[in-house]
Parts: structure tokens; C-alpha cells; sequence
């Protein structure tokens, strides 16, 4: 068995974790998650700017400056994508850290995700975005372009006996995964082992959200989130994992907090595609098997893809916003009166200019009633916040508004306050274009102090499972799921309860889509949960963020679970959004409110 601690879920997070893993002392590995579609893009201009940067500096100034002797005496490894778009910078000031005191620890720094110097090949037929069907953007526009990533290359670097390993764009799951790889052996045709791995990384890629963050029963762990632990996966030979977390920490690690986790950010849960890997986590079981300690099993591996996922980000414009607030009587009235009015005035000036209308302008009066949706249950408030936003292709647009929203409090209706500062300025607008490309497009080195080496990756796939790639899912896994369970009236006396008493739910986002995963408290629960959040219903009820009706629904029996995907739902997603909520952070809250009618008996037993 070995022990794995998820220290980082994005580049900013607290640096708690890595005291509390040191103190636990007996972890084999730490691993560190840095990066997402829009950590790229600020790294690729922050390295634009100077050629020595463009990683995830903190990685470097915060967690192994000031632990360095204490990493060395532990013996415990460090796996992250800290690198972002320049690991080699990122390896070369670690380096620098362990010369400086006289250590002798080794460095791996893992390339070769990086395709900007190949984009005239890999955007030589002018492919369509993945998802979108979008056309390819301009050339020029475009600001990184990754490719991610597995597992087996880390893997490789820890054989050759790295202390520490750097990559640049991988998948989240292959820093845990590249670490039992490399101590328990596993090969590229140990498919079901290598689910478990990834299905474990998954869990704690995201660092305190397996251990009472975002918890749907947050309340239970309200007094100890100050010192939440973060996670530790127990990952054992044949696969098997239990999820738990240093000991005299704050938080829980229950099953509801594993399983939210679990279903947070995936879409087809029989399919669900890692450069390794394409895993199906329909039949996973959870179990409590003591205080803070879940045991997971089940997880299963269908096959491996033949290409690799790449993700560039690309500037399309420019976007500004700000936020205020309207307190007293027809508040929100007043609110989209003053958004309104400084929206005209911004209009006016930019038709006599003979400039462009904004492309977008965003209103969002929260605190309303009809915020989030018919379906919400606010009463009319006496207070709201007001955010105005808006996009156009010329920053000087967007600071028009701006100005204009900053200028218009003394024409404008009584009651409206804000937090004294500078005037929110203009940021560009960062869109996500993802194809898949050829595994021999991508040219994967190790680079240690004084050498490197090149893997070849999409070789050692074809030599190892031939058509496995072919087959995963030319089976047809829609064949094989279980049907949902069939909620039955048999004559007993029903009772309506919030959805939030049956089950536990967390959302997410990928792109402009958003998932929502919706976990039964009790098996006898779910073919009640089943029949009140049908297609239908979930679709009504986020219509109002959706710019399409698409949405798919899927069955995780094995939880038992819901995972919905809503497609186009977020404005177009991370910073291309003008929304306050361009993440659906708060859709599983919005789902959880849903009355859900099941026989009184289930719930007094």
C-alpha cells in the first residue's frame, strides 16, 4: 500500500496541507494540482512577459522554500503540474532551492505537452472545436496549446529515481496515478487497475472537496473548516483505495463528502476519457469503514484512447464588470434602472463614435426573485447586489461602460452603495478551443540536471494493447448500464420533502457545460430521486441559464447516483462568461430545493 496527499486543487489555494502532511509522516507522496484552461493563458502571457516565468511560482516560493529540509528528511516525493507552460523553468529554480542548501535531491521535469511551436501542423486541417463544433480561431490569437498529458511518463521520471517531479500540462488524476505506476508496477493492459488509480487521484485532485469543502452538509463541519484536513488516499496493489485525512484535522471524510466528490466535473461516468484510461465509474461503492476513513471499490477500465485531448485558450475581445447594491423598498426595480441607465448612456456614445454594439451585456440582479428562475423561492427583498458586465472587441468599449456606471450615481434612483475603490478595468476575454490530436504529435522528454531523455509514448500504446483504443467504446457502453430503478405507487401514504434531506449533490463546470451530481443518502431513496429529477424537470429548471435544451442524464448505480450535464449553460464558461456564476457552483443548491414525493414509511425507517 502506499499513501498519496492531495495538496492543491488550483493555483492560489491555501497552503495548509503540506504541514499537515509532513506532520502526519508517513505519506510515500504528496501531489500538487495547479493548473486549469485559464491558469494556462496566464501563464503563457506572464512567460511572454519574462522568459524564466510561466509556472505556478507558489509551488516553488511557498511550498518548497520553506519545507525543503523537512521534504529531505521525510523522504516523502513531490509530484505536480506546477510547470504550466514552462516546467523547465519551473525544475531549474527548484534545482537552485536544493544547491543552495547543500541537499541532493533529484529533479524531473517532464515536456512535451506544449504544441504552440507544432500549431501549423496540428491546426493544418482547420478542426472544429471538440465539443462546440466551433471553427478554428485565429492563429494569431491563440495563447497556449496543451496537450494532456498521463500518467506513465511521471512514472518513468520516479523510476529514475526523481524526488521530485515537474510536469507541464496532465491530466489532474496522472500525478496520482504516474505514483502507483511506478510502485506497484502496473502496465498499460492493467485497465481496471489503472481506473482505480485514476479514480483515486480524481478524489483528491481537488484537495479539501473530499474532506467537508463544498459539503452539501457543510453545517456538520462548520467549526472545524478552518483547519480542514486535506486528503489522503490509501491506494493498495490490487487497486483497492480507502479516502481519509490526517489525523487531528478539521472536516470528515464520510461518504457523502467522498461521493460528492466523486461525481464532481465528469460527464458520461461509463466513459470517462484520461490519456491512460478511459474509465467507467458506474459500479463504484463507497463504504464507511471507520471515523474518516471510506473505502473505495469498483471502478473499471474500458479501454485507452487513441489521441490526446488538447486544450488552447485563445483572446476573443475584451469583458469588464462591476457590482453594486440597492437597499430599500422595489430594490431590485431600482437596481435594473440604474444598470439600465448607464447601459444607454454607454450605447449612445459608442453609435455616434460609429463603433460596434457590445457583443454582450450581462444584468444580474441577485437577491431578485427572478434571478435564479421561476422555480427559486425568494421572497422580495429590501436588499440586492447589482452586476453589470459586458463584452466587446475594443477594450475602449468596455471602460465605456464602465465610466459610464461609475458616472451615473447622482442621476440615478435613491438607495445605491458600493465598496469604495478603483474603477473595475477591462481584462481580455479568454476562450477554450479543444481538439484531440495524434499521439505521435506530442514529443514527451524527462529532463533531469543533466540529461534528456524521450519517452515514447504512443509506441509503447500500440505495442502493449493493439485495439484496445478501437474497442472501448465501440461496445456500446449505453448497453451495458443499468436501468434507473422504478419508483412504484404501492398505496402508502407519501410525504414531500426537499431533495436536500434524500441526497447530497455538488456541481460543477467543463467549457460551457455544466455538471450536476446528485447523490442518494440511502439506496431506498433513489428510484424516488429518479422520477422527480427527470430530463424534463431538470431542464426547466435551469432553462433560464441555458442558451440550447441539450442535456444528457446518467446513472451511476453503484453510488447510487444522477450525473446531469448541461450543455451551453454557463455563458460560454470561465472567463468568457459575463455571469456570476460562470462555474455552476451553485447549481446542485439550486437542484437541492426540488420537493421529492416518496412514501412517509422510508424516511421513519
Amino acid at each position: 500500500m502506499i499513501r498519496i496527499g492531495g495538496a492543491t486543487g488550483y493555483w492560489g489555494e491555501a497552503d495548509l496541507a503540506l504541514p499537515q502532511f509532513l506532520g502526519e509522516g508517513d505519506l510515500d507522496f504528496i501531489v500538487f494540482d495547479y493548473l486549469a484552461e485559464i491558469t494556462m493563458s496566464i501563464m503563457a502571457r506572464a512567460k511572454a512577459a519574462d522568459p524564466e516565468k510561466g509556472y505556478a511560482t507558489d509551488f516553488v516560493t511557498a511550498i518548497v522554500a520553506p519545507h525543503l529540509l523537512a521534504i529531505a528528511d521525510s523522504g516523502v516525493k513531490l509530484i505536480s503540474n506546477a510547470g504550466g507552460v514552462n516546467p523547465e523553468a519551473c525544475g531549474r529554480a527548484i534545482r537552485q532551492l536544493i544547491e543552495d542548501a547543500g541537499l541532493s535531491l533529484k529533479v524531473a521535469v517532464i515536456t512535451g505537452d506544449d504544441l504552440m511551436p507544432k500549431l501549423d501542423l496540428v491546426l493544418g486541417s482547420e478542426p472544429a472545436e471538440m465539443f462546440t463544433g466551433e471553427p478554428t480561431p485565429p492563429r494569431e490569437a491563440i495563447a497556449s496549446g496543451n496537450a494532456y498529458l498521463g500518467a506513465f511518463p511521471i512514472a518513468e521520471a520516479l523510476n529514475q529515481g526523481a524526488d521530485i517531479v515537474v510536469t507541464g500540462r496532465c491530466v489532474d488524476s496522472a500525478v496520482t496515478l504516474g505514483a502507483c505506476i511506478h510502485r506497484f508496477g502496473w502496465q498499460r493492459d492493467d485497465l481496471d487497475l489503472l481506473a482505480a488509480g485514476s479514480l483515486a487521484g480524481h478524489l483528491i485532485e481537488c484537495g479539501p472537496q473530499a474532506t467537508g469543502g463544498n459539503y452539501t452538509d457543510w453545517h456538520e463541519v462548520a467549526d472545524s473548516l478552518h483547519e480542514v484536513g486535506y486528503p489522503i488516499a490509501e491506494i493498495a496493489a490490487d487497486g483497492a483505495v480507502v479516502m481519509t485525512k490526517p489525523k487531528g484535522t478539521g472536516g470528515c471524510v464520510t461518504i457523502g463528502t467522498v461521493g460528492e466528490q466523486l461525481l464532481y466535473e465528469i460527464g458520461d461516468p461509463a466513459a470517462y476519457y484520461l490519456p491512460d484510461v478511459i474509465c467507467d465509474f458506474t459500479q463504484v461503492s463507497l463504504q464507511q469503514i471507520d471515523t474518516d476513513r471510506v473505502a473505495v471499490t469498483g471502478a473499471r477500465g474500458r479501454g485507452l484512447p487513441a489521441q490526446y485531448k488538447t486544450s488552447m485558450t485563445w483572446a476573443d475581445g475584451w469583458r469588464a464588470g462591476m457590482i453594486g447594491f440597492y437597499v430599500g423598498a422595489r430594490a431590485a426595480e431600482k437596481a435594473r434602472l440604474f444598470a439600465d441607465e448607464a447601459i444607454q448612456r454607454a450605447r449612445r456614445k459608442l453609435s455616434k463614435m460609429g463603433a460596434p454594439d457590445y457583443i454582450d451585456v450581462c444584468v444580474e440582479v441577485v437577491g431578485d426573485e427572478s434571478h435564479w428562475g421561476e422555480a427559486a423561492r425568494y421572497v422580495r427583498s429590501r436588499e440586492v447586489a447589482v452586476k453589470v458586465a459586458c463584452r466587446h472587441a475594443d477594450r475602449r468599449a468596455t471602460d465605456l461602460l464602465m465610466r459610464e456606471l461609475a458616472g451615473v450615481g447622482l442621476g440615478a434612483p435613491a438607495g445605491f452603495c458600493a465598496f469604495a475603490g478603483t474603477r473595475p478595468k477591462s481584462s481580455p476575454v479568454i476562450r477554450l478551443f479543444s481538439i484531440l490530436v495524434d499521439r505521435d504529435v506530442v514529443d514527451i522528454q524527462i529532463h533531469t540536471a543533466d540529461q534528456a531523455q524521450s519517452f515514447e509514448d504512443s509506441q509503447a500504446i500500440q505495442s502493449a494493447v493493439h485495439d484496445l483504443a478501437q474497442d472501448a467504446v465501440g461496445n456500446d457502453t449505453a448497453a451495458e448500464r443499468e436501468e434507473t430503478a422504478v419508483a412504484t405507487d404501492d398505496g402508502t401514504e407519501r410525504i414531500e420533502v426537499p431533495l436536500e434531506r434524500l441526497a447530497w449533490a455538488r456541481s460543477g463546470d467543463k467549457g460551457d457545460k455544466a455538471n450536476i451530481g446528485v447523490m442518494a443518502r440511502k439506496p431506498e431513496y433513489f428510484p424516488w430521486i429518479a422520477a422527480a429529477l427527470n430530463e424534463s424537470y431538470v431542464a426547466s429548471r435551469f432553462e433560464h441559464f441555458m442558451a440550447s435544451p441539450e442535456m444528457d442524464r446518467y446513472v451511476l448505480p453503484g453510488l447510487p447516483a444522477l450525473n446531469f450535464v448541461l450543455h451551453h449553460a454557463l455563458g460560454g464558461g470561465g472567463v468568457a462568461s459575463l455571469r456570476n456564476d460562470p462555474q455552476a457552483k451553485g447549481y446542485a443548491q439550486i437542484l437541492l430545493d426540488t420537493p421529492v414525493s416518496l412514501p412517509a414509511q422510508l424516511l421513519e425507517d
